[in-house]
């Protein structure tokens, strides 16, 4: 048996509002907001009195999705100074979105806090490329497809 689609990526952060807002204004739609909690949402992540804020946001084309969770209960665990990890950290470390102009999504997205992490660069005549840090220090690529 295949497994039917990705439904989505889920991401922990401490202000759900600024990372809706951050995720809003690159494109996604807001899907739905709800509180989860529970013996489902315990049996699910393995920890016990599960309380959290969750905010489901969507690409446009409806077919990618971002979990964004506020935990109220148990209290967040602080494994790190995730914000300025450098990109070859083991694990999961980045988001890529396509997008129509970069230059213009960066602009936009630096009032919410976006930084470069490094330069945009362009590969060969196909792409203008970047890395920019988010909320939370959420590693967040853009990919532009030139012609």
């Amino acid at each position: 048996m295949a497994i039917q689609r990705m439904d989505n990526v889920g991401i922990v952060v401490e202000d759900l509002d600024a990372a809706i807002a951050f995720f809003v204004e690159l494109g996604m739609e807001l899907e739905g907001k709800a509180e989860v909690e529970g013996l489902v949402a315990d049996q699910c992540t393995g920890l016990d009195g599960v309380r959290c804020d969750i905010a489901m946001v969507r690409t446009p084309d409806g077919h990618s999705r971002l979990e964004l969770a506020k935990y109220r209960s148990p209290a967040v665990i602080d494994a790190g100074p995730p914000r300025n990890r450098p990109h070859n950290i083991l694990g999961t470390h980045r988001v890529m979105f396509a997008v129509d102009d970069i230059k213009d999504t960066v602009a936009r997205l630096r009032p919410h806090g976006a930084e470069l992490v490094g330069e945009i660069a362009r590969f060969e005549d196909s792409y203008l490329l970047c890395y920019l840090r988010g909320p939370e220090g959420i590693i967040v690529g853009l990919a532009e497809q030139l012609s």
